[in-house]
């Protein structure tokens, strides 16, 4: 019936119907989750559905509960909703959305629907605080209206927090006020590399776009409305190719004159900042812009895949790296990720990197507060959280939806491992390695969605839905998985996809339009896997 599946559900006889008289009755304290289900139930059923004093729905705060924990109670004459805080009441009124019929989610009037709830009682909360996808916006731009438009379908399915992929070799996405060529050098490539692999030619098209700082707080007030926390991340000191393009001082010295653009290819690119105190600045106060938008506890840094060989052949960085008295590559990045941790520490918040700042030593080059996004496999989240750390679980071989969903050879640029649907669904933020008290250190996981591949949002549809429901399922359910009672579920939940207008994967496999016939991906075999990740697993146990 409902995804994810609630904690605890039963089923009664008979059922609630919608009317024209229908009302809500709210405290002030909840007008804004009464106005999204106004919203919310006015289009399809062309009812009022207007606010006052004995409603038929019945909006209430239940102090007993969890801030997310919600009762919903349906019964012939009325509908109850309580939530322990506002995010617990709007997750109820999501879940009565999806116990009407499936055409509740279209945005014209639907004749001749009977708009009946059956009666029916859950009590539900969340097992995971951190129920999130990582959306890349750098590779490819996704307008603020299909940002906000992803929003609602994370909403809809109780996820919580959006990790918001700024910045990259690719792309600059922000507006920063004191350094405007960010935006207007850093936002735009004059090609995008067209397929996965070494050899792929570019497609001669400029691509670009940016966010200004009204549109990113209008993106952060949509979420915050429907109980969404927006994690900025600006990634540095690799994958900073757009910002050196923009300010040519930031990177590392060159013999050939010719200046830096924003990088046109996929993969990890050899060009990354200096470690100059005068870079250092640059970035702290970019991130001073970014926090003045952004009212998230948790900044991200990235931090990932910094090639060091530049580091190393470059004569400036060396001296550098003996006046700081550093020994290692490692080191001299985990110097830097630990000057943006203290300055978002006197901020009052918290650094968020990939699992590479745990290289050179996490724990004596950043506060306390430093939380970990583990991605290359669990290592890191099993290294973090025995030191102290919080974690965020996002192996790339379980959680990235932008890998391909079968061997078939029509995918669209195949990428990666198979991940399907069910390995997905079995998905586990906690390593069993884990005791009990580590374990309190992983916040929960997220799905990472890179969009090299993904020119357009229905290509992120494709690569998202429906496994981004199964995500949500596995990191929102406390209790055992039933993955046939899940898909009997999703039956009816794709026809509420199709009602929104997802266009997702067909389990027949993708459709004419979704193929990319002749753009290879970039296959990858567990042992090509076992040999990249290999050496840097290894740099993580050490650290």
């Amino acid at each position: 019936m409902l995804i994810p599946r609630p904690t605890e559900l039963s089923i009664g006889e008979g059922v609630f119907e919608l009317t024209r008289v229908t009302r809500i009755t709210a405290p002030a304290e909840l007008a804004g989750a009464a106005s999204w289900l106004q919203n919310s139930l006015r289009p399809a059923t062309g009812f009022p559905i207007e606010t006052g004093p004995d409603g038929a729905i019945q909006l209430e705060w239940d102090p007993q509960l969890s801030p997310e924990g919600y009762t919903l109670d349906v019964e012939l004459t009325g509908i109850r909703i309580a939530g322990g805080g506002p995010a617990g009441v709007f997750y109820g009124c999501q879940a009565l959305l999806q116990l009407l019929p499936p055409q509740i989610y279209r945005k014209g009037r639907v004749l001749g629907e009977q708009w009946v709830v059956p009666v029916v009682s859950i009590r539900d909360a969340p097992r995971f605080g951190w129920r999130g996808v990582m959306l890349d916006v750098a590779r490819h731009f996704m307008p603020k209206h299909d940002v906000m438009r992803f929003i609602d379908l994370m909403a809809m399915h109780r996820l919580n927090t959006l990790h918001l992929h700024l910045t990259d070799d690719q792309g600059w996405r922000v507006e920063i006020k004191r350094y405007p060529r960010l935006t207007e050098v850093g936002s735009w490539r004059r090609e995008s590399q067209l397929g996965g692999a070494s050899y792929s030619r570019g497609d001669s098209r400029p691509h670009g776009g940016f966010y200004t700082q009204d549109d990113l707080r209008e993106i952060v007030s949509y979420a915050t409305d429907r109980a969404i926390n927006v994690v900025p991340e600006i990634d540095m000191p690799g994958h900073t190719q757009s910002a050196i393009a923009a300010y040519p001082e930031l990177g590392l010295a060159r013999e050939d004159s010719e200046p830096l653009g924003v990088w046109t290819r996929w993969g990890i690119d050899d060009n990354v900042i200096n470690l100059e105190d005068s870079t250092v600045e640059f970035f702290t106060n970019v991130l001073d812009e970014v926090m003045e938008i952004f009212p998230s506890p948790f900044i991200g840094v990235g931090g990932d895949e910094c090639p060091k060989n530049g580091w190393r052949l470059d004569e400036r960085t060396q001296q550098r790296k003996a006046e700081l008295g550093l020994a290692s590559e490692d080191e001299l990045q985990a110097w830097f990720i630990g000057r943006l941790d203290d300055h978002l520490s006197r901020k009052g918040r918290r650094l968020y990197g990939w699992d590479e700042i745990l290289e050179g030593g996490l724990t004596g080059s950043v506060s306390a507060g430093a939380t970990v996004a583990s991605w290359r496999g669990m290592t890191g989240a099993i290294t973090a959280a025995r030191a102290g750390h919080d974690v965020v679980s996002c192996p790339d071989n379980q959680v990235y939806l932008d890998y391909r969903q079968s061997e078939r050879s029509d995918e669209p640029i195949p990428v990666g491992t198979v991940l399907t649907i069910a390995d997905v669904y079995r998905f586990d933020p906690v390593p069993p390695e884990l005791t009990p008290d580590e374990a309190r250190h992983v916040l929960g996981g997220q799905g990472n969605i890179w969009t090299e591949h993904m020119d357009s949002p229905r290509t992120v549809d494709y690569f998202a839905f429906p496994r981004l429901c199964a995500l949500a399922e596995a990191l929102w359910l406390d209790g055992e998985r039933d993955y046939d009672d899940f898909l009997f579920r999703l039956d009816t939940h794709l026809q509420r996809l199709d009602a929104i207008g997802v266009e997702y994967r067909r389990s027949s496999g993708p459709r004419p339009w979704q193929e990319r016939p002749g753009v290879i991906g970039r296959p990858v075999t567990p042992q090509q896997r076992t040999a990249y990740f290999s050496p840097l697993t290894s740099r993580i146990e050490g650290a």
